[in-house]
């Protein structure tokens, strides 16, 4: 059996299914090219029939993208899996990931097909994907409630059709560890030329055991991962990239297993997918949170310091974890800021995006003295908001007493013209929430609002995330300030905007 691991990354595809959390075509290039300088081995750019622009991202990745293998998922039937192969076309390595239901519940309840058609379907799909690439990958939808006897019988049939990765997906996140080692072992066991594949794993978080899971079922020969950065999906999300192969990584004596991911390009691509997505990590997050190498306890802080590896299994430096230092300040120049935005792998595509960061960069530098890395990655994560223009922040003033109630009083851009809007509140960033509503009347639903402190000390910048929903759809703003009501206002207007553009996108399993 090989030792190289193969990390799957579906943070754009899998991922991009979190409520809220659509990207557009150039935000999914910026953390494809990230994924490609990480080291990951596939990326599944997408869901091409699911809307035009999907199919245009993935293309766009496929162009771009030359170290990774670019992969787009498709059903098993004609059209998805045609508008996957257009798709991939110009990739210099393209994947088609085509999947069917075969658990019981799913082939009776959802397909409304017998044993007998899902695996003609299944076998249909990976021929017509082998005509626009030898690299077919077949999932079966919901594996590890499905019977082995049943799998069996259907990947020894896409096997003979060609297909070169077999997926076991734990798609509702129902799996416990032992059994999962025991399932796969029983899989590769029970299914002629199993060996002529690579198994894989793919494992939702619903129970908190995605990663365990995964782990579990490398160690029953899965040699494929399919995970996502900061452990991003659907529902309680998958397994996280990061734990999965820093865990290899670290328990060489378990695992014996190597990867091509550059770790040191985590904690960086950790911090796009955040800034993107508008999903904050919370500080005790394994890998990449604020507090993953953190110690308050002073039998840990003497620990460390009389030798690291007492309280410490791996590195801060091996993740990408840099000391929060100063980096630039108010009379640093272009040159300077453009250089430091190199070095932490951020730096825009244009001129003019980096012209309008470098504005923003001025700006923060009059209000806070020292500027920190972290907050080069919001200046930047801001860059990718250039595109919603409708509501723009102008101005704002709140007044807020004890004993009154708060109003808020804001400078609008709407569409070019200047608009003045006021109200009342509970609070002060209600008040400026029920401000903006009188100018934009979008009858949405807060779903969340939520604050992070982008680095410590009382100047530091807060970072708002805002969750809008608006019958089906539900987007995500996010605004940065030292000004904790005017970071609200901008998250606020973010998500508007976000829900003007009327991206509207197909869930892969409808």
């Amino acid at each position: 059996m090989s030792d190289r691991l193969y990390i799957f990354d579906t943070t754009l595809r899998d991922g991009e299914q979190s409520p809220g959390a659509s990207m557009t075509r150039d935000e999914k290039i910026r953390i494809a090219k990230q994924l490609e300088k990480l080291g990951v081995d596939i990326i599944e750019a997408g869901f091409a029939a699911a809307s035009p622009g999907d199919a245009e991202s993935i293309q766009a990745i496929a162009e771009v993208i030359k170290d990774s293998t670019v992969c787009s998922l498709a059903r098993a039937n004609e059209r998805d899996i045609r508008a996957a192969g257009n798709a991939i076309k110009p990739a210099t390595h393209g994947r088609i990931h085509t999947f069917i239901a075969t658990s019981p519940i799913h082939m009776e309840k959802k397909l409304r097909m017998q044993p007998d058609q899902v695996v003609e379907a299944a076998v249909a799909a990976v021929k017509l994907a082998r005509e626009y690439t030898d690299d077919v990958e077949f999932s079966a939808e919901d594996a590890l409630r499905s019977e082995p006897e049943f799998l069996c019988r259907i990947f020894d049939a896409v096997i003979q059709a060609g297909a070169k990765t077999i997926n076991v997906p734990d798609t509702v996140g129902y799996a416990v560890p032992h059994l999962t080692t025991d399932f796969f072992r029983k899989l590769i066991e029970g299914t002629p030329n199993s060996d002529k594949v690579i198994w894989s794993a793919h494992c939702h978080n619903d129970l908190g055991m995605a990663v365990s899971n995964s782990l579990a079922a490398v160690l029953g020969g899965a040699r494929q991962v399919e995970c996502t950065i900061n452990g991003l999906g659907e529902r309680a999300g998958n397994a996280a990239l990061e734990e999965i192969v820093m865990a290899v990584r670290t328990r060489k004596d378990i695992f014996d297993l190597t990867t091509r991911i550059d770790t040191t390009q985590i904690v960086p691509a950790s911090k796009l997918v955040s800034s993107i997505t508008g999903y904050p990590v919370q500080p005790n997050k394994a890998v990449v949170g604020a507090n993953a190498f953190a110690h308050e306890s002073g039998i840990h802080q003497d620990g460390v310091l009389k030798h690291r590896e007492t309280y410490e299994i791996m590195s801060a430096e091996s993740v990408g974890w840099a000391q929060n230092k100063l980096t630039l300040g108010k009379l640093s120049g272009r040159n300077a800021f453009r250089s430091r935005l190199q070095e932490l792998g951020v730096l825009p595509d244009s001129e003019e995006a980096l012209n309008a960061a470098f504005a923003r960069f001025k700006e923060l530098a009059d209000k806070k003295r020292e500027i920190f890395d972290e907050d080069l990655y919001s200046l930047i994560g801001d860059e990718s908001n250039l595109y919603i223009e409708r509501y723009k922040l102008i101005s704002l003033k709140v007044i807020s007493e004890t004993g009154e109630q708060p109003s808020a009083h804001l400078v609008l851009n709407d569409s070019g013209d200047e608009k003045h809007v006021e109200a009342l509140g509970a609070g002060p960033v209600d008040a400026t929430f029920k401000a903006i509503e009188t100018l934009a009347c979008s009858e949405t639903k807060l779903l969340l609002y939520s604050v992070n402190a982008i680095t410590s000390g009382t100047d530091s910048q807060g970072e708002v995330t805002v969750r809008l929903a608006k019958e089906d759809r539900v987007v995500n703003g996010q605004g940065a300030d030292t000004d904790i009501i005017v970071a609200s206002a901008k998250a606020y207007l973010s998500a508007l905007n976000r829900l003007d553009e009327g991206i509207h996108r197909a869930h892969p399993q409808v």
